[in-house]
């Protein structure tokens, strides 16, 4: 549906430019100071190759993990009536508000190889999350598991429950309601929220070098890469790395408003 047309405003539109000229400028500033020439050369060194690829890993398990403990977890949001409810709805999306470097160091004082869960957890199995894949992965999860349960929980919410009363009326279970009613509707928002849970992994920072360390080839991921390219004044490398990410994120982030229809 078409929306009304508005009358045109010579401030607001001044206004507007200028906020899209404030996005855009830093984006010109990478396009233009990028080493076009050797781009390639940079990207394919062993360094970005091997930070690109854990980055891949760390991100796609992240957002398995999100969708296996999260979409339970909105359901029982959207649908569940218990006491607690909204604090329960605060904490699974404190993560979003929160600093990721308090998230780092609140995932050490848990996880951490002296945490309530790490100690006990490493005494039993002798598994340390911490500095290795493994804690990359529970830190972009923390961070990014948020940004599905909401989405899918909009999702679950916007459902019309007649149509699934309907279903079972008819004779059908709880399992073929679900896959034959519930999720045809729910999954352009199951599937934004995987996006933009995966995009969030893929940039995650600092919650990943708190809590998983800065090592090259075991937890060192391209936001980490490009923040020790900068830091040690190899910008080009920084700046090809940032490309990649900035292109990744806008693509995902135009890719999602098409899917809920806003354009």
């Amino acid at each position: 549906m078409d929306q009304p047309r508005q009358p045109f405003s010579p401030l607001l539109a001044l206004l507007a430019a200028l906020a899209a000229l404030f996005f855009a400028f830093p984006l010109i500033g990478l396009i233009t100071g990028a080493p076009w020439g050797d781009m390639a050369t940079v990207i394919t060194r062993k360094s970005s190759l091997d930070a690109l690829q854990l980055s891949l890993a760390a991100s796609l398990s992240s957002t398995a993990l999100a969708l296996l403990l999260g979409f339970p977890l909105a359901w029982l949001l959207a649908r569940g009536r218990f006491p607690g409810k909204g604090l329960l709805r605060g904490l699974a999306t404190l993560p979003m508000v929160l600093p990721p470097v308090v998230g780092g160091v609140a995932l050490l004082l848990a996880y951490g190889r002296r945490g309530i869960i790490g100690e006990p957890l490493r005494a039993a199995t002798g598994i340390s999350l911490p500095f290795s894949l493994a804690g990359v992965i529970v830190a972009e999860s923390f961070v990014a598991m948020p940004f599905f349960v909401i989405t899918a929980e909009s999702g679950l919410r916007s459902v019309n429950i007649r149509l699934e009363d309907a279903a079972r009326s008819l004779g059908a279970g709880r399992l073929t309601v679900f896959r034959r009613v519930t999720l045809p509707l729910i999954w352009p928002s199951l599937l934004a929220g995987t996006v933009l849970t995966w995009a969030r992994a893929l940039g995650e920072f600092g919650a990943t070098i708190t809590f998983a360390g800065n090592l090259p080839g075991v937890t060192q991921t391209m936001p980490l890469a490009i923040y020790i390219s900068h830091s040690s004044n190899r910008m080009e490398e920084a700046i090809a790395l940032s490309l990649i990410l900035v292109l990744v994120s806008l693509i995902v982030m135009t890719f999602r408003r098409e899917r809920a229809g806003t354009g």
